[in-house]
């Protein structure tokens, strides 16, 4: 069966992670995404990376991550032929994504009502930081930037350590994701009615969606936030506990399981504690029920700890480092990476977090070489030889 977003184009004119992670994904659900760059250096990740070689060859490492599956198109948008180039495409597409500051494109002369204009059924998705209006809508935005101001920093940490910044773009892949959600949903009523829509995600508001149980602990009971490291603020005990080998992550929620730890770590009498007999009191004393499990953990590794607290329903699970994980058998028997020979060498790119029953959901190809298929697809849209060879001289391919 074909994948959900088969025969779906994509205009994909973004730079960097929040809007190629979006595009990514639409990959993955089997949509076709033509990627526009820049004729001279193309999307600035494909200089990003810690391999300094491929990026020299514009084939960064960060580029590779999220635009496996894409087809690269490189058209000057300034000029009046790339603007032309531009509106051809749109007229054969779907959907457009960019993630310029707001009102570039609207002074290029390719917003939406440019090209709804050319395409009445065109899904057209901006994603920024702070979105297309307010008083915060023309500032740059970075993760970085927008991980400080939607609060994530202040409650990621401890009282030591926080404001801290969360250890992978959090924001721009909250912003990818969120755009991509909403694009699919805006298809299904395009190819109902025949008639599109404009879509403006923000970064921070994405970001602070996802913050969902935080933000309404402070909407609805008044309660702010505070960062707590490795506990979990909603119960007891439930966080990272040092064990005689490695970090162990323990999630005893529920009665049961905490009573069912008191039994594995051989205390069982803290089961009836008046401190910890009940979940919210639990919750009060974390500290006291933290310092009396913590010298039980320490008698055994991490690794022996979580086998034993799973067969006995205790929800844990050990630390790992990415490498760690990357090479867990787990991933490995679910298929979650895929390799590829690229123009630059091998390419190993993950898939997405989901499987269809049909479909692995992986992207078919590597990611794009800058302008391999400007050719082809000038050609699909009645360009001939002579007159890709002129723009070309002229710098608008």
């Amino acid at each position: 069966m074909a994948l959900p977003l088969h025969g779906v184009r994509v205009l994909d004119v973004t730079n960097v992670l929040a809007g190629p992670f979006c595009s990514f994904q639409l990959v993955l659900l089997g949509a076709e995404v033509i990627k526009i760059e820049h004729p001279e250096n193309g999307d600035l990740a494909r200089r990003l990376g810690a391999d300094v070689k491929v990026n020299a060859e514009l084939m960064g490492i960060s580029f590779v991550a999220v635009n496996a599956g894409k087809q690269s198109v490189t058209i000057n948008l300034k000029s009046p032929e790339g603007k032309q180039i531009f509106k051809e495409l749109a007229a054969i597409s779907h959907v457009v994504i960019e993630n310029f500051r707001p009102g570039v494109m609207t002074r290029l002369g390719l917003d939406y009502p440019a090209l709804a204009k050319v395409n009445p059924s065109l899904v057209y998705c901006a994603i920024s930081g702070f979105g297309q209006d307010g008083p915060l809508a023309m500032r740059p935005a970075y993760d970085q930037v927008i991980q400080g101001i939607s609060g994530v920093m202040n409650v990621t940490g401890d009282a030591q350590t926080a404001p801290l910044r969360v250890g992978y773009p959090i924001c721009d892949t909250m912003g990818g994701i969120t755009a991509a959600m909403a694009i699919c949903a805006a298809l299904v009523d395009s190819q109902t009615t025949g008639h599109g829509r404009r879509i403006d995600v923000s970064m921070l508001e994405s970001t602070l969606a996802s913050m969902g149980w935080v933000v309404s602990n402070y909407l609805n009971a008044g309660i702010e936030p505070i960062p707590m490291g490795n506990e979990n603020f909603t119960a007891a005990p439930s966080g990272a506990f040092r064990t005689k080998e490695g970090l162990l992550n323990i999630a005893a929620n529920e009665d049961a399981q905490y009573e069912k730890l008191c039994d594995v770590i051989g205390r069982p009498e803290l089961k009836t504690d008046a401190r910890f007999a009940e979940r919210e009191t639990r919750r009060r004393n974390r500290l006291e029920i933290n310092r009396e499990i913590a010298p039980e953990l320490m008698k055994r590794s991490a690794a022996e700890w979580e086998q034993e607290l799973i067969e006995e329903g205790v929800p844990a699970g050990r630390v790992l480092s990415v490498p760690e994980i990357l090479g867990h058998p787990h991933l490995a028997g679910r298929n979650f990476v895929s390799e590829f020979e690229g123009s630059a060498g091998k390419q190993k790119v993950t898939r997405g977090g989901f499987l269809f029953s049909d479909d692995q959901a992986s992207p078919q190809g590597p990611a794009p070489a800058l302008s391999e298929h400007t050719d082809a697809w000038l050609a699909k849209i009645g360009y001939d030889a002579e007159k890709i060879q002129t723009l070309r001289k002229k710098r608008v391919i």
